[in-house]
């Protein structure tokens, strides 16, 4: 079935055709590092983790860019505040994100652009936006003419009056109209040096949109398959990206938008000054990052999410279940005596049974990422693996069979369900070489057993001689 996405552009569910067929495109607005990462951040990089896996179990290559803003007011006046430069901060932060992200088990993106090293790339931008006569100098600032882009307002759909009596736009009562935004930014006299470049309009920085155009054209062209974020960049950050990107080239920006829903608490959006603000930090010193994740795919990505002690409780009782399943199954798969015997194949009406709740949980993330129906599926999976130990006869074909369907469904959600188990899809050519191995030993072959056992750490596993018999592990 075709993949089909909710692009906020459009307003509505779509089959999904990339540009280039095979390869997408893709572009995340990354965080501005001037604090430590939140549930919020976990929320955005585990949908677009997701995104990028699904895509690619569906045959795409995918190219990703995601985006620091290392230079910005925030990042200024917390440095400021904290005695340090605003490059310590924000690396310091940038730090604490890889950190935080990489214990939610999400890929890392291709390329990690950061503002401060595309401000030549970002007055070329600016300059042939000023030549275009949909730029104007305002003193030592440069502002984009929201009224010379006619199409302005065609993500958020509202109009422009709407627009104007809610906007989070620069204030500044010379503009021609209350909704230009600022390109370029002059240099304040308390700003430190390092946030300051020269510029044909005087010393200054880049303002806040301009910079993921150009980062995003950069890495990936003027035209584009998947531009994503939280569902309050809509307006005005990712409306604005548009109207300067196409305002410059003539040409679509991006495809397809797809934005993910806020973090509540108590039905309030997540936010510092609520008081209902959760780092990483204090959440991941309860819960295991895994945990985490889980509760982050019990909800569609597009919907609310109401965060409180009581999901990450309920996930963490859950996903321990699905461990249990699973250490079960090993179990009854550790009485084989090296590991895996391709002979031993599973019962038709099993595998029957697994390949159709395949189709039902890749379907599901077809349908625009459906991750809880993907989830509720998963759950299929693990109960038809825990029918097989109720039988007389255990098949390990068929424990085995279902266990790979498992697998395969808990690396595309990117849930860590596998890594406690040693030796379980242990490869049939180190499996023979085991079996060569014993048999060595068994006629005091000693040369040939050191031999073997040197091929099969080769191979990356270890053999190790038991009371029981030799088991096969995979080397640490």
């Amino acid at each position: 079935m075709t993949l089909r996405i909710h692009n906020t552009l459009t307003g509505r569910v779509e089959p999904f055709t990339p540009i280039d067929a095979g390869a997408v495109r893709m572009y995340v607005c990354g965080i501005t590092p001037y604090d430590i990462c939140h549930v919020g951040h976990a929320r955005c990089y585990v949908v677009f983790d997701i995104v990028r896996r699904v895509l690619r179990a569906n045959g795409y290559k995918v190219r990703f860019v995601q985006n620091f803003t290392d230079v910005d007011d925030k990042i200024i006046a917390r440095a400021q505040e904290r005695g340090i430069k605003p490059s310590d901060l924000a690396r310091e932060n940038i730090d604490d994100f890889f950190n935080k992200m990489d214990a939610l088990g999400i890929e890392r993106a291709d390329v990690y652009p950061k503002v401060t090293e595309h401000i030549p790339d970002i007055l070329v931008l600016i300059k042939k936006l000023v030549d275009e006569g949909v730029a104007y100098r305002l003193g030592g600032d440069v502002y984009f003419s929201v009224k010379q882009f006619p199409p302005y307002g065609k993500l958020s759909k509202r109009p422009l009056d709407e627009l104007q009596s809610g906007a989070r736009v620069d204030v500044n009562k010379e503009k021609k109209d209350p909704l230009d935004f600022a390109l370029w930014k002059e240099t304040k006299p308390d700003e430190p040096a390092e946030v300051s470049w020269n510029s044909p309009w005087g010393k200054g920085r880049p303002g806040w949109h301009i910079e993921c155009s150009v980062m995003s054209m950069k890495h990936l062209g003027v035209h584009f398959d998947l531009h994503g974020g939280g569902l309050d960049l809509i307006f005005p950050h990712h409306e604005n990206e548009i109207a300067q990107s196409e305002a410059a080239t003539h040409k679509p920006f991006a495809n397809v938008w797809m934005h993910n829903g806020f973090v509540t608490v108590n039905r309030e959006k997540m936010s510092k000054s609520l008081g209902n603000f959760f780092s990483l930090t204090e959440v991941f010193a309860k819960y295991h990052p895994s945990v985490v994740r889980y509760m982050l795919l019990t909800v569609h990505y597009r919907a609310p999410l109401d965060f409180s002690s009581d999901i990450l409780e309920q996930s963490r009782q859950t996903l321990s279940g699905l461990r249990d399943s699973i250490a079960r199954a090993n179990r009854v798969l550790q009485k084989q005596e090296f590991g895996v015997d391709e002979s031993d194949q599973p019962q038709a009406d099993v595998a029957a049974s697994a390949d159709a709740l395949t189709g039902e949980f890749q379907e599901a993330l077809r349908d625009d990422f459906n991750t809880p129906e993907a989830l509720g599926v998963l759950h299929q999976l693990i109960k038809l693996l825990e029918k097989q130990f109720n039988t007389n006869n255990v098949s390990r074909g068929s424990v085995r069979y279902v266990l790979k369907k498992i697998r395969l469904a808990s690396e595309i959600l990117g849930l860590d369900l596998f890594s406690f188990m040693q030796g379980l899809f242990i490869p049939a050519e180190v499996t023979q070489l085991a079996h060569e191995r014993e048999a060595a030993r068994q006629r005091k072959d000693w040369k040939e057993s050191d031999r073997l056992r040197a091929d099969i750490s080769a191979h990356g596993y270890v053999v190790e001689d038991t009371a029981q018999g030799p088991r096969l592990l995979p080397k640490a």
